[in-house]
């Protein structure tokens, strides 16, 4: 079993002038492109672990604050030459939420260094002198000492060994650091290799932040592992342009690309007729779905879109993975449009999957390779039967060993037991069913609601709410619910619009208009409707919707809406001063 140390070092000297990493940043004739080869690379990260192995000891977390770039690929592959943990995080940015969870995770690992880059300094500077982490040792990549080749002896690492600490992006005050072992990593890339179809010469191109797991494993250190050529982008250039992650595919004739299912919704209806003139994506293999609801209407849309650049439907992956099974799980089969079955949603709400011609479009996720999957009734911990819907549990090579220092958590989480004592599964939180061999998942348990004895699924409703008007086109929406009194849970949604669109009907109309037809559509009240402006709706740094932030600061009436519509109960357990300023029928 060949581990990262092992593997980069033999394309040093086996492909010295291969292109590992490329990073082009801006766009046009501002776009500025830099490269690194394996024997650069290295050299470079050999160059970052001797100066860490003059302030650090053996197992230390080293915690990595960079923007995409070249100098966080240096970092990463310098602490595992050093025998040190990288730990992937966001910077800590202005907003204090992000603040607090770069605090958060500092102290949770205890990391005794932060390595950055020389542009990056002074903000990381300042952050740890506020948070009064003085102590924390801050290198720069850019500034080490260049070491000989073949100056050091670098260990082979043991399987066990931690590699590094990936924290969830859920919850700011505990965060939760999966220990991703080297003998978790190299079983992973088997299974991502076998799973997204990668072969020798192929090109991965990614604009996905490099401290989320899709972003790290699948866009970086797989290619790098195989010795392949990853084309990274900012992130914010993405967000900006979306069509620039198109063109640098175009550009590179990359053959695999991923995003969450909204970024592919986003380029779908960003993408002008004149781009799609001058694109050519005929090389594309993969274009993997994950890290949130795949949504069968997403995948159409952006088939049809990009046909004319040679972009095939077969190349649509939709794909299920967790930081805590390292990263990949499921993917569907290579070459072949994703199986989207049609199931009757109110069987569903019964925790059964049962097809029905003119059902609910529910997107298969594909079959595991190298990983067991079952679905277990999560209360009682029964094994069940193909076609009933429970808890993914999962089991295998790729399975971490835990959190971070959280015994409590580990003990419900990893290496539990059926209710027939088969131990050694991971409980996912993830609900979803078997069915002729493929995995469809259904929603988190967290976030199931329960409104009128009816099981119902937030992402389908925000999937709906996103098709009732022009101007929440591509926009996100988060759906929960919330304390209703003694009769239960009163719904609320949350809809980003885009003003721009309204094409004259006013928000109080369009507000009224979405309660009116989810109620229809639901068979259950929606009394309440919030309308926020474009990139209010709250997401973690992988994608997914933070419904239980966008619950708090609902009911913290923070939300800062363009409009909100809320019905007489929710108004006057949430909004008793507007209740009282206008009246109980306000």
């Amino acid at each position: 079993m060949s581990d990262l140390i092992q593997s980069t070092a033999r394309h040093a000297r086996e492909i010295p002038g291969n292109e590992a990493v490329v990073l082009v940043t801006g766009y046009g004739k501002d776009a500025v492109t830099r490269t690194l080869g394996y024997a650069q690379l290295v050299q470079d990260a050999q160059s970052v672990a001797a100066e860490l192995r003059r302030h650090c000891e053996p197992g230390d977390r080293v915690l990595l604050l960079f923007p995409t770039g070249l100098e966080f690929v240096k970092g990463f592959l310098g602490c595992l030459y050093a025998g040190l943990a990288p730990v992937p995080v966001p910077l800590p940015g202005r907003g204090s939420s992000q603040r607090r969870r770069t605090t958060g995770v500092l102290q949770d690992c205890e990391a005794t260094a932060v390595l950055t880059d020389r542009a990056t300094l002074p903000e990381v500077a300042e952050w740890l002198e506020q948070e009064e982490q003085s102590q924390v040792r801050c290198l720069v990549t850019e500034t080490v000492p260049q070491v000989e080749p073949d100056r050091y002896v670098w260990p082979e690492a043991d399987p066990e060994q931690l590699a590094f600490l990936q924290y969830t992006s859920g919850s700011t005050s505990d965060p939760k650091g999966v220990m991703v072992g080297h003998g978790n990593l190299a079983h992973n890339f088997g299974e991502l290799r076998a799973l997204l179809g990668l072969r020798a010469g192929d090109t991965v191109c990614s604009w996905l932040p490099l401290f989320h797991d899709m972003g790290l494993i699948a866009a970086l250190l797989l290619p790098l592992h195989y010795g392949l050529r990853t084309v990274l982008m900012p992130p914010t250039d993405f967000v900006r342009r979306p069509y620039a992650w198109l063109e640098l595919i175009h550009t590179y004739r990359a053959t695999h690309s991923y995003a969450p299912n909204f970024g592919y919704n986003l380029a779908a209806r960003s993408v002008t007729e004149d781009h799609l003139a001058r694109l050519d994506l005929s090389s594309w293999r993969c274009a993997a779905n994950g890290a949130e609801p795949v949504h069968a209407r997403t995948m159409d849309l952006f088939a049809e879109r990009l046909a004319p650049t040679g972009f095939r439907a077969t190349a649509m992956r939709p794909s299920y993975g967790l930081a805590e099974a390292t990263l990949g799980v499921t993917t569907t089969a290579l070459d072949r449009e994703p199986p989207v079955a049609l199931v009757d949603p109110a069987e569903l709400e019964r925790n059964v999957f049962r097809p029905r011609p003119d059902g609910a479009p529910l997107v298969s996720c594909g079959s595991p390779v190298g990983i067991e999957v079952r679905i277990v009734d999560p209360s009682t911990r029964q094994v069940l039967a193909d076609g009933e819907v429970g808890e993914i549990w999962l089991r295998g090579g790729s399975i971490a060993p835990g959190y971070w220092r959280k015994p409590e958590i580990n003990e419900q989480v990893f290496d539990v037991a059926t209710a027939d004592g088969d131990r050694g599964h991971l409980r996912t939180g993830d609900l979803g069913v078997l069915h002729e061999g493929q995995l469809y998942v259904t929603g988190r348990i967290k976030d199931l609601l329960i409104v009128n004895g009816r099981n119902l699924y937030p992402h389908d409703i925000e999937r709906e709410s996103g098709e009732l008007h022009p101007a929440f086109g591509g926009l996100s929406a988060s759906v929960f619910s919330v304390p209703g009194g003694s009769s239960g849970e009163d719904l609320v949604v949350v809809q980003e619009v885009r003003p721009a669109k309204l094409a004259g009907t006013d928000l109080a109309t369009l507000a009224g208009e979405v309660k009116l037809t989810l109620s229809r559509s639901l068979g259950v009240p929606v009394g309440n409707v919030v309308l926020l402006g474009p990139g209010k709706v709250q997401r973690t740094t992988s994608g997914k919707i933070q419904r239980s932030r966008m619950r708090q600061l609902f009911v913290a009436g923070e939300l800062e809406p363009l409009h909100e519509d809320l019905g007489p109960r929710t108004r006057a357990q949430y909004r008793p001063a507007a209740v009282t300023e206008g009246g109980a029928d306000a």
